[in-house]
């Protein structure tokens, strides 16, 4: 029998490969991608197809309007010489990196992130992490699988965050045992092809965090301004065209460079570890006060201390004793604030309202010293030492500033004085114990010239006399342990434009506020002209105007479309008939809030008053003050569904006239002509 003829197999013809290209699914791009798909070669091109395929098939919406690409020749790839096959690796001791992304689409708006052991995704963006199995760390905030998720807020005006996965304690069991408890823990929340996706690269050390879209009402107000858009997230062109870049832009993310993020050094690191431990003892209730100069990091580190202590106590007490950077309320207060959630985000994300504040009126104290002690003494009084204190002071650290930083530490009584210096700031004297025992402060004197007249700190609180002659305070400094950190912190401001971004950040916690009066999402944003204002008759509250001396007959003209405080006095106002009432100085009173005096009815005699205050707290308002802090210029502007003329503005404006000028009617002192007051010309007009 003859042996059968075995025949080679023949590859298909040029028509079958030419049908099965026409059969491909038209890939559409924008222009950009278009210019650099026709700079690849064949190789690229067929690499390129792949992971944009492999995105829609995730769900991932990457098609944007374009036309399709045409498809070019394929080019047969030129013969190469067979290489040799690599070398087997060597085996790793520790978790291999993964070889994939570490994001995945996981749905609408939704994304999947797996994290190694001390990796970190630095990003930009708003956006509700959770943490689905292991540990993560934010902002020096632990999350960890099991606790509610957090609303995190990653702004280009500061640092921007970063998820961090941390060491947490791992039972004995065996890494399939572990793998079927996490299976167990994500089928709730993912479906099987992530569950799957993410089986086959988990290890014992990983963290898994699902990240969600967050929309909240006052953060679509703060972007609804123009020229505000790109506070959050700013769109870049970019090559990366594939699952987790669009992944990510579903949430409504970005990820950033490591370098944008926020760095610390090892004295801070130290200094807080230090701080931790002290507040975490028994009767730890330390009362740290964190002083330095200006653009050194001391609000970061507030708020990374914060959240460090919030992983090991229920709560913090915070004294704001910076007028100009606020955290927690509109600028011009001194508050005393009680903290029970982290802190993830600039200070216009997370207004909140106070346990005790009072307003002064101005982003500054040079204006009145004694007034601005004053108010601290009130305000620090209603702090009851159950808990950690923790202190933030002014940036002005030299002259009187560091004079009346010395009056404060004797004021207050600090067990721990964090002190930040950096190579780009001026230079200040350490505060030692005995530096300020020996030196001299605005209001107090040094410990060799108090004359053995010593009281304890709560009858200095309760009967500090300021005398005009020798200005000799009677309290005896207890001492306080002083923690030097020398901060690396990284920033853009120069002494020509500090002033212009700090007065950005003051609008912005502003426009914060005034977020409060939006609905709640979905429901869509209203203009501040479209809300209902409280009606407010004259003879129900009291007016003073705290940074100018303003005629009596101007009052109204001066209140009207302002930003007003609404306080609660002593003093009984209902007694009078008319109205306006008029105090002639101003009080230290306890301030409920803020609003905007959106018009004054002068027939019916009434204030309307803006505010997101609620009624039953309203009802305690006998007092509106008005002081140097001004609505945004974009709240007037930018009103949406506002024809014709714009109430409130004007490009005709005489500044001969008295009390136009920033010199005239500016409350002042001799002292203090350093820093001149910028009354707002505005036009005087009722919103009907």
């Amino acid at each position: 029998m003859a042996d059968s003829q075995v025949l080679p197999k023949r590859g298909p013809f040029r028509s079958t490969w030419l049908r099965a290209r026409k059969a491909r699914t038209p890939l559409v791009l924008s222009r950009r991608p278009r210019r650099r798909l026709g700079t690849l070669r064949w190789c690229g091109r067929r690499r390129l197809r792949r992971r944009l395929l492999q995105a829609e098939a995730a769900g991932a919406d990457w098609r944007e309007s374009g036309c399709p690409v045409p498809r070019a020749v394929a080019r047969r790839p030129k013969p190469e010489a067979p290489r040799p096959a690599p070398a087997a690796p060597p085996a790793a001791s520790g978790p291999a990196t993964l070889p994939i992304p570490p994001v995945r689409p996981a749905g609408p708006g939704r994304a999947l992130l797996l994290l190694p052991l001390e990796q970190g995704f630095t990003f930009s963006g708003i956006c509700r992490v959770t943490c689905l199995y292991g540990q993560v760390q934010v902002f020096g905030f632990t999350i960890s699988q099991g606790q509610p998720a957090q609303e995190v807020f990653s702004a280009y005006t500061h640092s921007r965050l970063a998820i961090n996965a941390v060491h947490y304690s791992m039972p004995e069991k065996s890494k399939k045992e572990m793998k079927r408890e996490a299976r167990t823990l994500l089928r709730s929340h993912l479906s099987r092809d992530d569950r799957c996706w993410l089986m086959k690269n988990f290890s014992p050390l990983c963290s898994i965090v699902m990240l969600e879209q967050l929309k909240t009402s006052t953060v679509n107000f703060l972007v609804s301004h123009p020229g505000l858009s790109y506070v959050f997230v700013q769109e870049s062109p970019t090559f990366q065209i594939n699952s987790e870049h669009l992944a990510l832009r579903s949430v409504g993310i970005k990820r950033e460079k490591k370098k944008n993020g926020l760095r610390l050094t090892e004295s801070v690191l130290s200094a807080l570890e230090e701080l931790v431990t002290v507040s975490c003892e028994v009767d730890g209730c330390p009362v740290i006060l964190v002083c330095g100069s200006q653009d050194v990091g001391k609000s970061t580190f507030n708020r990374y201390l914060i959240n460090q202590l919030l992983n090991s106590i229920s709560c913090i007490d915070y004294l704001e004793c910076d007028l100009g950077q606020t955290e927690f309320t509109p600028p011009g207060c001194i508050s005393l604030l009680n903290i029970t959630e982290p802190i993830l985000g600039p200070p216009f994300t997370h207004q909140r309202t106070p346990q005790k504040m009072v307003y002064y009126g101005k982003p500054s104290c040079k204006s009145n010293y004694e007034n601005y002690i004053e108010i601290i003494k009130y305000v620090f009084s209603s702090y009851k030492r159950e808990s950690p204190l923790i202190v933030n002071t002014m940036g002005w650290v030299s002259d009187k500033g560091l004079l009346l930083l010395i009056d404060l530490i004797r004021l207050l009584s600090p067990s721990h004085v964090v002190q930040f210096s950096s190579g780009r700031s001026k230079y200040m004297p350490n505060l030692t114990p005995d530096y300020v025992d020996d030196m001299d402060g605005l209001y107090t004197k040094s410990k060799s010239r108090v004359r053995n007249r010593g009281f304890q700190l709560a009858e200095f609180t309760e009967n500090l006399e300021f005398a005009d002659e020798e200005k000799e305070s009677p309290v005896v400094f207890t001492g306080h342990k002083l923690i030097r950190v020398q901060s690396d912190f990284t920033f853009r401001k120069t002494p020509r434009n500090r002033e212009s971004h700090n007065k950005v950040l003051r609008d912005l916690a502003v426009l914060g506020y005034l977020g409060q009066l939006q609905p709640p999402v979905p429901r869509p944003l209203c203009p501040l002209h479209g809300l209902t204002p409280y009606q407010v008759p004259f003879n129900a509250v009291a007016l003073r105007i705290i940074h100018a001396d303003v005629a009596p007959t101007h009052i109204l003209y001066a209140v009207n479309a302002s930003w007003v405080g609404l306080c609660k006095i002593l003093d009984d106002v209902r007694g009078y008939a008319n109205g306006p009432i008029l105090l002639a100085q101003t009080p230290i009173c306890d301030c409920l809030g803020f609003g905007i005096c959106r018009g004054i009815d002068m027939e019916k005699r009434l204030y309307h008053i803006l505010t997101p205050v609620p009624p039953e707290e309203l009802r305690n308002v006998n007092c509106l003050l008005v002081g140097a802090i001004s609505i945004p210029q974009c709240v007037f502007k930018s009103q949406r569904g506002l024809e014709g003329t714009i109430p409130y503005i004007t490009t005709d404006y005489n500044f001969k006239l008295p009390g136009a000028s920033e010199k005239i009617g500016a409350r002042e002192t001799e002292e203090t002509c350093e820093e001149k007051v910028h009354p707002k010309p505005k036009l005087y007009r009722r919103i009907n």
